[in-house]
């Protein structure tokens, strides 16, 4: 349904719904998606972020985007960030739970307001549910099409194949 809603015209698209079919930034399927399809819906909370988040619509798509927002928004280090990357990766929700007001004062002393810096968290925060880099996000992304290709085109041989590949797992 995602898929028909998006109307995917490059790979990109594909990757993209890959990385956001996670638990973690699954709620902004809808926003990408409007993002998409009527790009002059497209807004950022803060000019800042627009070269981040430019590509994917004003969403937060990958862990990737993450890393970039900690840093230029809140004025994190690399190895500060990466500690938060960590914490994202296994999905550690006290420890991103410990960084909230580092972040928050971080992004006041980088010219947001409280509520922008709230508001930021709140869209980070499900990260740690469960997210993807943009890479892993590819690898599945041009798989899946692939796949599709050939079950489309290739359908007995892709069956075929298919049921080769299990024929000794009853």
């Amino acid at each position: 349904r995602n898929l028909v809603e998006l109307r995917p015209t490059s790979v990109d698209d594909l990757v993209a719904m890959v990385a956001l079919y996670r638990p973690g930034p699954m709620e902004q399927i809808p926003n990408y998606i409007r993002g998409k399809n009527k790009p002059k819906t497209v807004t950022f909370l803060h000019p800042t972020l627009e070269p981040i988040l430019k590509d994917t619509y004003g969403v937060i798509v990958y862990q990737e985007q993450v890393l970039q927002i900690l840093q230029k928004m809140a004025g994190y280090t690399l190895g500060r960030a990466d500690i938060v990357r960590k914490a994202i990766g296994k999905k550690k929700r006290d420890l991103m739970e410990q960084e909230e007001p580092r972040f928050i004062q971080g992004c006041i002393a980088n010219g947001l307001d409280k509520n922008q810096a709230k508001t930021l968290w709140d869209l980070i925060q499900p990260f740690a549910g469960y997210s993807f880099n943009k890479a892993h996000a590819t690898c599945y992304g041009l798989l899946a099409y692939q796949t599709a290709y050939l079950k489309t085109h290739y359908p007995a041989e892709y069956m075929a194949a298919l049921l080769t590949t299990y024929s000794s797992n009853t």
